[in-house]
């Protein structure tokens, strides 16, 4: 098996002179990734309507269109999904990625071409690993198996030959018959649908196993790793999978889960890789082990543009492309991929820490907020004023959310927190206070209004009991996949909600 590690690892490296090309020479990658898109397309039923054929640049290309959404293009997936072709995208479609991001009731049906998935999602897993190898060259990955915590598989009834499923079944499915062998569990299990039975199977299927990767959620993973460490009666993974080295994460900020995951695997070696990928595309890659940017992968077939926060909204907005993108700045990211999404606004905001190369970091999303008073509160302001409570009290935060209380007739408004505990501070309220002042270092706008409770008072904290926010996402049937806790809200269903199961969970 080593023999074969060293061969795999060799493999994998090769890529690395590939990634340096794109990194040296950003800007004229993507302009023929925008060129190559548009020729592809231009006879298909959106390139007629949008006369492909006559775009010489990208200014030409942002004026044929408005920025698009999920809404405006759901029409043409609909068909796309009854079985019409050359509709977004030449080539025929018969994949579709189901994804729900939060634990809104809506789904969405992102169409998966034969290129997406060669060019883009796998290409971007060969990448994760081939940067792995490349900053540990002594690695013994490949001498055991990868355990992937994939998502659930099912068939789209419109039509016989178009399936949906998670995005992580959808690659599971269609991986090379080779990659079966270095990954745990099997399909059978890695594609059941009910996420509690599901958990158990994965547990004892894979304790016994040689893990040396693991891949997923870091919701689900603490779950699974509980789970296994109760059945083997272990006290951490390292006892269990003593050759474990890799954990590739992503699809939710890694940092309230620090804490636990060094209790689950107590050693400094164990190395995080975090992926920024999701049905849409595979973006961003954690290329330096010290770092917690991502770089921003250009020749995975999609073109980018970014839409200055200040003008979110307007769907007529002039967007800026890699050449005008300035640090530190909020941008909602819009894609053109080489599975027929074409300026499409994915939901996410990130800003830019490097520019040469071009490096990110996700600071949230559009839609996840808290924008009820002109605070602006987004969250990595919530991420970062959490992670200096937690280090200050000794705490560890397992899950949480937050959103806003209304002014009434006698009192300001304010924002509302239910917090899960994995480990709970000693002085509940001197953990509030000193989320608060944080809040205040983080955001200017939200320290302005709790300038002597003005126009904010002194947030609200509920200590939800253990298995709250687990209870309410099974509730509704948002157990497991790429499924995750919203962090904040700019209204109050996910808090309502919330406090109504903790009030049944009290009776």
């Amino acid at each position: 098996m080593s023999i074969i590690n060293n061969i795999v690892s060799w493999i994998m490296k090769k890529r690395i002179h590939q990634i340096e090309l794109f990194m040296k020479y950003p800007l004229e990658v993507q302009q023929e990734w925008l060129s190559d898109l548009v020729n592809t397309a231009r006879n298909t039923e959106w390139g007629l309507k949008h006369d492909f054929r006559s775009i010489d640049s990208p200014s030409d290309f942002k004026q044929r269109f408005p920025i698009q959404n999920y809404d405006s293009l759901k029409p043409y997936i609909e068909r796309m999904m009854k079985g019409e072709k050359n509709i977004l995208w030449s080539s025929n479609i018969t994949w579709f990625a189901k994804s729900s991001g939060t634990t809104s009731d809506k789904s969405k049906f992102i169409p998966v071409s034969e290129e997406s998935l060669e060019e883009c999602h796998f290409k971007g897993g060969k990448d994760m690993l081939a940067i792995y190898c490349n900053n540990r060259p002594e690695t013994q990955m490949f001498t055991g198996k990868g355990l992937v915590m994939g998502g659930s598989h099912q068939v789209n009834q419109l039509n016989d030959e178009s399936c949906y499923g998670d995005l992580s079944a959808v690659l599971i499915q269609n991986l090379p018959i080779w990659a079966e062998f270095y990954r745990t569990p099997d399909l059978s299990i890695a594609l059941m649908d009910e996420w509690e039975a599901k958990i158990e199977k994965m547990a004892h299927a894979t304790m016994n196993e040689n893990v040396t990767s693991i891949t997923g959620v870091p919701t689900w993973t603490v779950i699974l790793a509980k789970r296994i460490l109760e059945l083997t009666g272990k006290s951490n993974l390292l006892e269990v999978w003593p050759n474990l080295e890799l954990y590739v994460h992503g699809a939710v900020n890694f940092t309230p889960y620090r804490e636990q995951f060094r209790k689950l695997i107590p050693s400094d070696d164990m190395y995080y890789l975090e992926t920024y990928n999701a049905s849409e595309g595979f973006f961003g890659i954690q290329d330096q082990s010290n770092s917690t940017e991502m770089l921003l992968m250009l020749d995975y077939g999609i073109y980018y543009e970014f839409l200055p926060m200040e003008n979110y909204g307007d769907p007529y907005a002039k967007t800026l492309d890699l050449s005008e993108v300035e640090l530190n700045k909020n941008y909602a990211i819009i894609i053109s991929t080489n599975g027929g999404l074409w300026r499409y606004m994915i939901g996410d905001t990130i800003k830019f820490t490097s520019l040469n190369p071009f490096r990110i970091q996700i600071t949230g999303r559009t839609r996840h907020f808290i924008n009820a008073f002109g605070e602006e509160l987004i969250i990595e302001n919530a991420e970062q004023a959490l992670t200096a409570a937690t280090k200050a009290t000794n705490s560890i935060i397992k899950d949480y959310t937050a959103g806003p209380v209304y002014f009434t007739d006698g009192e300001n408004g304010g924002h509302e927190w239910i917090i899960e505990f994995e480990r709970r501070p000693e002085n509940i309220e001197h953990f509030l206070d000193l989320l608060d002042e944080n809040l205040k270092k983080q955001n200017s706008d939200y320290e302005a209004k709790r300038y002597k409770d003005m126009a904010l008072r002194r947030p609200l904290l509920h200590v939800a009991p253990e298995g709250t926010f687990y209870n309410w996402m099974k509730n509704k049937g948002k157990l497991g996949g790429q499924h995750k806790v919203p962090r904040l809200a700019n209204d109050r269903k996910y808090l309502e909600e919330l406090l109504g199961l903790m009030l049944e969970q009290a009776v």
